[in-house]
């Protein structure tokens, strides 16, 4: 959740590409999460209490809560967490984690989340890469559009998240 919250933010803010990296590492036991987009980005002042519970620049809400429960998981788990932001260029969102920790929330359903990302955002595109030891999976919505395929398609919605799963399966 944490993931689709953040590229939501992204999309809030106007960016039309979606950088989404999964890192996992056993043998260092390392666990990452980097999602870049090229939004608006943040002011330095804004980027500074970004991480505040009761920030947000939403009006429907007055809290903000996606960042800061991302940045307590992190910690959380002797992990760090970053956030950086150049206005007009968009924000780059970090968090890593200790992979084996027993507070570490599992990854959950990856192929559902960008699935579902791609097909509520028709207009975004969406570059998201795994690496499990250092064995890498990516999809590139930008590829996929050049080959003529409807992102809008259910069908080809199923057969993305079916791809993903198995080759997910594939790095395990």
């Amino acid at each position: 959740m944490h993931i689709m919250d953040i590229a939501e933010n992204g999309i809030t803010a106007g960016a039309d590409c979606i950088h989404i990296r999964i890192e996992e590492d056993r043998i260092e036991n390392s666990y990452g999460v980097k999602i870049s987009d090229n939004g608006k980005g943040m002011s330095d002042d804004f980027l500074g209490k970004v991480t505040d519970p009761f920030v947000t620049t939403r009006k429907t809400r007055s809290v903000g809560l996606g960042l800061a429960f991302l940045k307590e998981a992190a910690l959380r788990c002797n992990g760090t967490f970053n956030v950086t932001s150049e206005p007009g260029k968009g924000t780059t969102v970090e968090a890593f984690f200790e992979h084996n920790h027993i507070d570490r929330a599992p990854t959950g359903d990856m192929a559902g989340s960008i699935t579902v990302l791609i097909a509520g955002n028709p207009g975004i595109d969406f570059d998201y890469s795994h690496i499990i030891d250092g064995e890498e999976f990516s999809l590139d919505t930008r590829e996929l559009r050049s080959s003529d395929i409807s992102l809008t398609d259910p069908e080809i919605i199923l057969n993305l998240a079916r791809l993903i799963r198995e080759k997910l399966d594939e790095l395990s």
